[in-house]
């Protein structure tokens, strides 16, 4: 079935608004940055040596190369992080463009979310570096399993960037509040510990975690070259109905978003 001229110049519309405000937000972020690019791994790498030292130095963790552990899951971690903590002032800071322009408001979201999976794909190479210093190589299943798992993270962090940043408008203390959210989730997410540490009747419940079925397949994937159905499957799910539910939240409020700004 073929989209009508309509339809299309709505698409090519929304394709040239994501590539201009991609490349604004690329500009701004590295202006006058000497390090640039370095400012992309630098936090989670940061992160990890803490780890390092805090749970295989001192604590004596049993978990093998746990530096290359460590990396698998900040990486995709910091992305969605970065993205959903940055999206309670996506709108706010954007306030004289909504008032002014006309276009679709959520594109804002996406190209926030687009923006720092850009920064984790080029973070990438340092996840190869840190196999080869291990013995390792990366798995030819990278080709379809990397894009699979970026399909399925960058839904759910965009429904889930677009509900914090269109109910922010109308409840100002949920900036704090996603911070603290995130800060939560991260230590319930199998990132810094593996999910065979955890006692198996507590092992169902980190299954209510959207985020630990992905950030073990992302982990799964980087060290070993697997993907498991189960976790995919899941995460898969968790990524349609927050995807669905931040567009619903969405529509439901963005009729008043001049209004409120």
């Amino acid at each position: 079935m073929k989209m009508t001229k309509n339809t299309e110049k709505k698409l090519q519309h929304f394709i040239d608004l994501i590539i201009v405000f991609t490349q604004k937000d690329l500009k701004v972020r590295y202006k006058n940055s000497f390090l640039g690019y370095l400012w992309s791994i630098a936090h989670p790498l940061a992160f990890a040596l803490v780890f390092f030292i805090a749970f295989k130095v001192v604590v004596k963790i049993q978990v093998e190369n746990y530096t290359l552990f460590l990396i698998s899951g900040l990486f995709p971690w910091q992305w969605f992080a970065n993205s959903v903590n940055g999206a309670p002032m996506m709108f706010l800071n954007n306030a004289s463009i909504i008032k002014k322009v006309n276009f679709p408001r959520n594109v804002l979201v996406f190209t926030h979310v687009l923006q720092d999976m850009i920064h984790f794909l080029l973070a990438i190479p340092v996840v190869v570096l840190f196999l080869i210093i291990y013995g390792k190589t990366p798995s030819i299943s990278w080709c379809y399993g990397i894009t699979i798992l970026l399909f399925i993270q960058f839904f759910i962090t965009y429904g889930l960037s677009l509900i914090v940043a269109s109910t922010n408008l109308f409840f100002r203390d949920l900036e704090r509040l996603t911070i603290l959210f995130t800060t939560l989730l991260f230590y319930f997410t199998p990132i810094i510990y593996s999910e065979h540490m955890i006692p198996n009747h507590y092992k169902p419940l980190i299954y209510l975690n959207p985020l630990a079925s992905l950030m073990i397949s992302w982990r799964n994937l980087f060290m070993g070259g697997i993907l498991n159905v189960t976790e995919i499957c899941l995460a898969f799910i968790y990524a349609i109905i927050i995807f669905f539910l931040g567009h619903i939240v969405y529509k439901s409020l963005s009729w008043r978003f001049a209004e409120i700004l």
